[in-house]
């Protein structure tokens, strides 16, 4: 996974975004085992303590959850995932919709817009960077 982070927000939250998209994405498939908490952070580059915080949120949420000697798992959930998934998406088309807004286009404008915007090839990673906030 490509981890990036910005100053526009806490790690652990961007952390948390991030694996959400991983899992969501299916880069983290429905029950696979992640990496433990010392493995991801360093491959982060984060301090420990700051990864333990963001997983115990996603499991708090239901995404990710744990079993005493084996590890932290991705839910098997496909609701839960899909629900996250949409929440996700709700909230980029928010942020989509507020700058369009900010530039003067009103919603009739906007969605004549994307209907005349043809489907352009997007590769992985420019869809990963858009899904994590990038």
């Amino acid at each position: 996974m490509k981890w990036e982070f910005s100053s526009d927000a806490p790690i652990y939250a961007q952390l948390i975004l991030q694996i959400k998209v991983g899992i969501v994405s299916g880069m983290f498939p429905p029950g696979e085992r992640l990496p433990s908490v010392r493995d991801l952070a360093t491959e982060a580059g984060v301090n420990p303590n700051t990864m333990q915080r963001a997983l115990t949120e996603l499991e708090r949420d239901g995404l990710v959850y744990s079993q005493r000697t084996a590890g932290r798992f991705v839910t098997e959930d496909k609701a839960m995932i899909d629900s996250a998934k949409r929440g996700l998406a709700e909230g980029h088309i928010k942020a989509f919709l507020a700058a369009m807004t900010h530039l003067g286009y009103q919603r009739e404008e906007i969605v004549s817009l994307l209907e005349q915007e043809p489907a352009a090839e997007v590769n992985e990673e420019e869809l990963i960077d858009v899904g994590s906030g990038m």
